[in-house]
């Protein structure tokens, strides 16, 4: 049994190796390499149960979806989750990269500059779900789409929840 398993093993062996290079071989080898270093590139969706989110009664305070400075963000919201609105829960680090969005305070009418960071490092959080996209761009502008794990700058690309710090006052 095992001399005809070695043999049809060393006959496809040898088969492959006259239809084929080394080059080829070589190549096919870069072209899947490349495209497991693109993969963490791809759009990462967070939408599950947004619908859930989006239709619940939320007071307007600032762990609310609805708060005015949450106007572009996608994720769970990490004043639910340990943190506050503009800082991290404990054990989780900052993404160092991140999206902007521009929101309008009603209270005093000015619009601010808004960033979006993801906290890293544990597993989601799943509570204060909130998604929403006003004035995201498509994805080829990353630095105006929320639809991306901004994690995969991290040592743990864990996804955890998501801050928002004013940047400023948006010139006009």
């Amino acid at each position: 049994m095992m001399r005809t398993l070695d043999q049809l093993f060393e006959c496809s062996t040898r088969s492959l190796a006259r239809r084929t290079s080394r080059r080829s071989l070589l190549a096919s080898l870069g072209q899947l390499l490349t495209g497991a270093a693109l993969l963490p590139l791809l759009p990462f969706d967070r939408s599950h149960g947004a619908r859930a989110a989006q239709s619940a009664p939320a007071t307007v305070g600032s762990d609310s979806c609805q708060y005015w400075k949450h106007c572009a963000i996608d994720g769970f919201l990490c004043g639910c989750c340990g943190g506050t609105s503009s800082s991290c829960p404990p054990g989780t680090t900052p993404s160092p990269i991140s999206w902007v969005g521009t929101c309008h305070n009603p209270a005093d009418g000015r619009d601010y500059m808004v960033s979006y960071n993801d906290c890293c490092g544990k597993t989601s959080c799943g509570t204060c779900d909130c998604m929403r996209n006003e004035r995201e761009k498509p994805i080829y502008r990353p630095s105006r789409n929320n639809d991306l794990n901004w994690c995969m700058a991290n040592a743990n690309a864990n996804y955890h929840c998501t801050v928002s710090v004013i940047l400023g006052v948006a010139e006009k």
